[in-house]
């Protein structure tokens, strides 16, 4: 685990470009509703793709994220973005069998880069769409803490 881990970084560090943002790409812990690893990288100024992936109920999820960024409140290092993506993952909810799910993601967050340290932490909200298994629309919170690069 630890040299693919170790390989994604180096793959992303090495087709990282320099862009007007803060950072080109950012790897970390990710807690709200489940804990897992956020992986966000920028194609343009503005523009990022994020991967989450996380455990929760004895399962698994994994959800790709579109997002587009701002500054925030003329702070430097402050940008709010919004997104849409999808998901997809297997729980075993109590006294179930496991259930494949399978859905549509939105996310609205804000985050702050430190400029003394390659760290970005960053708070979302993540209104998803169950189209399988326990259909429903839901709404998790999260905060997220990167190393950034």
């Amino acid at each position: 685990m630890k040299k693919l881990l170790f390989s994604i970084i180096m793959v992303v560090g090495l087709a990282a470009t320099t862009y007007a943002q803060d950072y080109n790409t950012g790897i970390g812990l990710r807690g709200g509703n489940g804990w897992g690893i956020t992986l966000k990288h920028f194609v343009s100024s503005q523009h990022a793709f994020e991967g989450l992936f996380y455990g929760y109920n004895n399962g698994f999820n994994v959800t790709g994220l579109y997002e587009y960024h701002n500054d925030a409140f003329d702070v430097d290092n402050l940008r709010w973005y919004c997104g849409f993506g999808a998901h997809i993952g297997s729980y075993n909810h109590s006294n179930a069998n496991n259930e494949f799910v399978l859905g549509a993601d939105a996310i609205l967050g804000i985050e702050y880069t430190f400029t003394e340290a390659p760290i970005n932490i960053g708070v979302d909200l993540n209104p998803y769409l169950n189209l399988t298994a326990r259909t429903g629309l839901y709404v998790v919170g999260a905060i997220s803490i990167r190393y950034t690069f």
